[in-house]
């Protein structure tokens, strides 16, 4: 791949929109339609009565297009998966006591590029950066006295 690689437009060139199937593509269009992140189930209950599936159909769609390259899929300290379309890139600050998040206003590794030889063979799709760590609340309640 060329210096000026973007993930954005590897998967516009080999992972069109028409290679997924009707289910994927309302899932999709959900995700891409709503301004933050969304879980499986909040995803499955914003369907229309015309559009419903079965949630284990809604998570294994969503895997899915994580595969094609379409979605991505944080994962929170308590366990629950929060899925975006791929162009929506925010990356977080993430407390692990209340599990507070906090996008931050630009990606400090933009500009990083990873050379050819240390691909490791990996044709490299998207990255994700998340930061953990205590928020203020979380923080100034673990330092006063009980």
């Amino acid at each position: 791949m060329a210096a000026g690689w973007s993930p954005f437009e590897t998967m516009a060139t080999r992972r069109p929109t028409t290679q997924i199937n009707a289910r994927q593509k309302v899932l999709l269009a959900n995700l891409q339609a709503c301004g933050d992140e969304m879980s499986g189930q909040q995803l499955h209950r914003s369907l229309e009565p015309d559009q419903a599936m079965g949630l284990a159909t809604v998570y294994r769609n969503l895997r899915q297009l994580q595969q094609r390259g379409l979605v991505r899929c944080r994962h929170l300290p308590n366990g629950e998966a929060l899925y975006a379309p791929l162009e929506r890139d925010r990356h977080h600050l993430t407390c692990v006591d209340c599990g507070k998040t906090q996008a931050l206003d630009h990606c400090p590794i933009h500009d990083l590029e990873v050379p050819e030889d240390g691909r490791k063979g990996f044709d490299l799709l998207f990255h994700t950066l998340e930061f953990f760590g205590l928020c203020s609340d979380c923080r100034e309640r673990q330092q006063s006295p009980s």
